[in-house]
């Protein structure tokens, strides 16, 4: 069994009554939308056309959204009906970035994710949605897909069909009749400096001239709702605190066991380190959260949805503190002369290596959950990851070192550890932005960063900072005079505070929908 939605756009009129039953049936905040109307004109007056399409969840067979929420808030019912348990969402928002058509939203009223359940209680009773049931056309059709005698079924096996962005392979259940391609496709369309009865919201404002549209037809649109960005600074600067930390705990462990250093700079300050930018970064995480009093449930394995690299992600970010603050308690304890702890510190950096790899690499793998944002599915972003935690986690070692250490050989080796971490980073985002991108959703991200309106937070930030930073790091590691190395050790972290501040937010720009 697979409910399903048909939607004849040859005989939908526009009227809104759908958008309006549906506010009503679920009593949804102004301004917010489970399902809405969508407009979309051509030509150039008074030669021109209107087009329309009806928005909504589409109930996706393989739902990227279900995946990616780490307490099962989101589900896929045994009839194919994609619904929602707000009693155990967190609003992280990570549903938000795998949805490919911006169809979840954050309610304002319950601050939890929600959006089209297909009228669920009223499918219970043997009821239609409350969409269908006023539609005055009959456009919006429902059903059971997968039975041959439905009535959807009929009306789609004698009908040519469209699906939105076909190309995520989500399976969608909503299927469009009649629909106009630049209806469909979020970046056919961009909008004018004005809608007919509103004002188009600021974000879909300012990506409307860097996106592709068609010249010929002079696509536009006309009406539709406001999705801002579902993340904002608290997540890129949680990239870079993560960062500092993993570096600071894997150049720590190398230092450990490969060098003869065993001054305060390793058996303290690097876990020391470690452990407060995790904390930093814990803090940042649960601050973005909507129901913040909810992150327990990240902890309850009747909850932890074993999928979702948000909540794998909190695994490796506990394993992490574990092994730093376990590290950092046998430090102090061998610096108080209380006991010989030097051997526990090489037997705990060998577990370090890893954590540390996974506290700075598993945010490749959530940012591949979020299946729409194209940008983030780069195939390099994890080692890229692995390269930027050497490069700042290498630069705070490094100023730390020129306090807490006498070994000019340990200061020069943290010194190449940052250059090597710089040139890293600027050759995977070389690859990252410059190459040739799979989807258009990622061309129109990675031109915002180069060639639009980050283009000079990334060239004079993350490009020109970090090289600088790295050719001072080089010089340091060549023989110049080693206080330098607070001058690279500085540089290297507005670098990577702009890299991914523009890499979340152009990610983030172009329209689901």
């Amino acid at each position: 069994m697979r409910y399903g939605f048909a939607i004849d756009q040859r005989t939908c009129i526009g009227c809104h009554a759908c958008t309006v039953a549906c506010k009503t049936e679920h009593d949804i905040p102004v301004g917010q939308f489970r399902t809405w109307v969508k407009y979309v004109e051509k030509g150039e007056f008074p030669s021109t056309t209107r087009d329309m399409a009806v928005l909504r969840c589409n109930h996706c067979t393989d739902a990227p959204c279900v995946k990616g929420c780490p307490t099962e808030a989101l589900f896929i019912r045994p009839d194919g009906i994609v619904d929602f348990d707000n009693e155990l969402c967190i609003g992280c928002k990570m549903c938000m970035q795998a949805c490919p058509y911006d169809a979840i939203y954050i309610d304002e009223n319950t601050h939890t994710a929600a959006k089209c359940n297909f009228c669920a209680h009223r499918i219970d009773q043997g009821l239609e949605p409350a969409c269908v049931q006023v539609c005055p056309t009959e456009s919006i059709w429902m059903g059971d897909i997968d039975d041959p005698t439905s009535g959807i079924s009929k009306f789609l096996s004698i009908e040519p069909v469209n699906v939105r962005t076909p190309e995520q392979g989500t399976r969608p259940n909503v299927y469009y009749v009649g629909a106009d391609q630049a209806t469909l496709d979020p970046l056919a369309a961009p909008v004018d400096d004005t809608y007919i009865w509103a004002q188009p919201d600021p974000l879909r404002l300012k990506t409307a001239a860097e996106l592709p549209g068609d010249p010929m037809s002079m696509a536009r649109t006309t009406l539709n709702t406001a999705h801002p960005h579902p993340w904002g600074w608290k997540v890129w600067t949680y990239l870079w605190t993560k960062s500092i930390s993993a570096g600071a705990l894997a150049l720590g462990a190398l230092l450990v066991l490969f060098t003869a250093d065993r001054s305060s700079l390793v058996t303290i300050a690097a876990p020391a380190i470690s452990a407060a930018f995790l904390v930093i970064t814990a803090v940042l995480l649960i601050w973005d959260l909507k129901q913040p009093k909810r992150f327990l449930f990240l902890l309850d394995p009747r909850k932890f949805q074993r999928r979702s690299w948000l909540a794998i992600g909190g695994i490796f970010l506990g394993l992490g503190a574990g092994v730093a603050g376990l590290w950092l308690l046998a430090g102090v304890i061998d610096a108080f002369g209380w006991g010989d702890w030097s051997s526990a510190i090489t037997v705990l950096a060998w577990p370090a290596v890893p954590a540390a790899v996974m506290v700075a690499g598993y945010t490749a793998f959530l940012f591949g959950q979020a299946e729409g944002r194209d940008l983030w599915q780069s195939p390099v972003l994890f080692w890229h990851l692995q390269a930027q935690a050497v490069m700042v986690g290498g630069g705070v070692m490094l100023i730390a070192s020129l306090l807490l250490t006498d070994s000019e050989q340990t200061q020069r080796w943290l010194a190449w550890a940052v250059a090597i971490g710089v040139v890293a980073h600027l050759l995977i985002t070389a690859v990252e932005f410059g190459g040739k991108h799979s989807t258009r959703n990622a061309q129109v991200a990675a031109h915002a960063i180069t060639h639009g309106r980050y283009r000079t937070q990334f060239w004079w930030g993350s490009i020109a900072l970090a090289f600088v930073g790295g050719a001072v790091a080089l010089a340091v590691a060549l023989g110049a005079p080693v206080v330098l190395g607070i001058i690279a050790g500085l540089l290297v972290q507005p670098a990577l505070l702009a890299h991914e501040r523009v890499f979340v937010m152009a990610g983030q720009d172009p329209p689901l929908s």
